[in-house]
């Protein structure tokens, strides 16, 4: 052994790269560990459904829905994003928020019915067919709007409706309503929604720099706290307003004859916002008229051109002439 071998620092460095692919390999396997939770909470929350305990079957959607949010911003943070993780977690929410909610409901309103599954096979399918459509379109992620409701938020809205009807709110004011045909209607207006060409936002990142992210970053602590101290009363209201929301603004918007400042489903942001700068009128008329009148530089060199083709023609025609 050298001298040079024996030194401190060299022995560090081997034992740091002898352990580096373990940790690599530990990294990349973290986001679809979240997936894999994901997964796991989906499928018990049919087991409770299946037992009768509708509300542990409800949050359990809810922590699947945490847990899919983790996973890609976990994926994005250790920039360990893959298709094999993309097409993972697109299998797992179509389990954890289209069939665990659709059996939700189906055990929850009609468990003796003999076409009550019709309205969950229709669910299921809007959802397949939304996540199919957003990995084609938005490549797994989504910059600043979903093309369509989010599946997650589709299926946190169907299974926190029994939380919310455990309230002493809803016992007082809204029990007498007819709920079976209510959720049924619910639920073929949000297949309708996931499927729709709707853009919803996404949830923006946190943000300290600018005043709008401040302001955004506030309304994210309030909604965080608000779904930790009253969970029961905050979830269904605040999905379902979530949803309404984007439909009422898409409709606004569509009436109002208003374009959006940009495409909200590009992947790229603009590079600089010139959303403040006024547009400039331009009268397309002058651009299909010559101007009249020319300064003297310029007419100038249009001679000298002309001159200059005359004077090349004249010797081709003398080539010609005494070639013949």
């Amino acid at each position: 052994m050298t001298p040079r071998d024996r030194k401190p620092g060299r022995w560090r460095r081997l034992r740091r790269e002898r352990h580096r692919p373990n940790l690599r390999r530990g990294v990349i396997i973290l986001p679809s560990a979240f997936t894999l939770g994901n997964l796991f909470f989906g499928l018990y929350a049919m087991v409770a459904a299946s037992r009768g305990d509708f509300t542990w079957a409800a949050w359990c959607i809810v922590i699947a829905w945490i847990l899919d949010y983790l996973d890609g911003r976990v994926a994005r943070v250790t920039r360990t994003g893959s298709a094999f993780g993309a097409e993972l977690d697109s299998l797992t929410d179509a389990i954890s928020f289209g069939v665990a909610p659709a059996l939700i409901l189906i055990f929850l309103y009609f468990p003796e019915a003999d076409w009550g599954w019709v309205i969950g096979f229709a669910y299921v399918s809007a959802a397949v067919i939304r996540l199919a459509r957003f990995n084609v379109e938005q490549g797994g992620e989504a910059r600043s709007h979903f093309h369509g409701l989010p599946s997650p938020a589709a299926g946190v809205l169907l299974a926190t409706h029994y939380p919310f009807t455990t309230t002493a709110f809803f016992q007082q004011y809204l029990a007498a309503l007819p709920w079976p045909q209510i959720m049924v209607i619910t639920t073929v207006l949000v297949s309708i929604l996931m499927i729709s060409h709707i853009p919803y936002a996404k949830m923006p990142p946190l943000d300290f720099k600018t005043r709008r992210g401040i302001v955004r970053t506030t309304l994210l602590v309030g909604c965080f706290v608000l779904a930790v101290t009253i969970p029961y009363y905050w979830f269904f209201p605040a999905i379902v307003g979530y949803a309404l929301w984007g439909l009422v603004r898409s409709v606004f918007l569509g009436l109002m004859q208003r374009l959006p400042e940009r495409d909200p489903l590009l992947d790229e942001e603009p590079e600089d916002d010139d959303s403040d700068v006024e547009p400039r009128e331009v009268d397309y008329h002058e651009l299909t008229h010559e101007p009249e009148t020319l300064d003297a530089a310029t007419r100038s060199s249009s001679a000298d051109d002309t001159d200059q083709r005359d004077t090349r023609d004249t010797d081709i025609i003398q080539w010609k002439e005494r070639r013949s």
